[in-house]
């Protein structure tokens, strides 16, 4: 696979963003989608074997996204996404379970990620209680050396609640994490990053580090 071709599409759809000139460089799209998909086959390959047997079966097609954008959703007119993603996760890439992401984008704005962003409201009140009634075992997932190491800068703490969620005290001990609405960790990778031979390795290694993170999200969301 070449994922420096990949880079170099994703660049030059960057400064030509119209439907006009992705007619005009439709086969470089294929190509790129193309090497694309060799690469989610390979990160589906190895993370069905190691990290989440719930992948067994599951196509490239079902765990990748669109580079369209969905116009629910657009906050500027340009017609494509300038990155090629992919949800990896059992059920596909819409399915309601935490799991596993990945978007290669360049300069610097590839990310790998896991956890749910934006859970359904039963989804997150699942995960609030949880944390409320297993604190510890919570800060000890989060806190853990090897999801630091791979994701240094902790949850994403963007969204979230500018007050107490109902029917939780603001005086909570664990209210800034209960305040969250999502429950998502991600890091960048550079393009220098992306283009070395052992850049899937270091995205399963990534991943691995945040599978007790996403198990205690699905256990957390699903009552089990």
């Amino acid at each position: 696979m070449n994922l420096a071709l990949i880079l170099d599409f994703l660049r030059a759809l960057a400064a030509n963003n119209n439907k006009a000139w992705m007619d005009q460089h439709r086969a470089d799209y294929h190509q790129a989608r193309a090497e694309y998909t060799a690469f989610i086959a390979q990160l589906l390959r190895d993370a069905s074997a190691d990290l989440e047997p719930g992948l067994r079966g599951l196509s490239p097609s079902e765990v990748m996204f669109r580079i369209n954008k969905n116009d629910r959703f657009q906050q500027s007119d340009e017609p494509y996404k300038r990155h090629m993603g992919a949800g990896i996760k059992p059920g596909g890439r819409h399915s309601p379970q935490a799991g596993y992401f990945i978007a290669l984008q360049p300069d610097g704005e590839t990310y790998v990620g896991a956890g749910r962003w934006m859970p359904e409201p039963q989804q997150l009140a699942g995960i609030r209680q949880e944390i409320h009634y297993n604190g510890a075992a919570f800060h000890a997932i989060r806190q853990h050396p090897e999801l630091v190491h791979h994701f240094p800068h902790g949850l994403d703490q963007s969204q979230a609640l500018k007050t107490a969620p109902k029917g939780y005290d603001k005086t909570d001990p664990d209210i800034e994490w209960l305040r969250l609405k999502s429950f998502f960790v991600w890091r960048s990778f550079s393009d220098a990053d992306v283009r070395r031979p052992d850049f899937p390795a270091r995205v399963l290694e990534a991943w691995q580090a945040a599978k007790p993170f996403v198990q205690f999200l699905n256990e957390a969301m699903t009552g089990e």
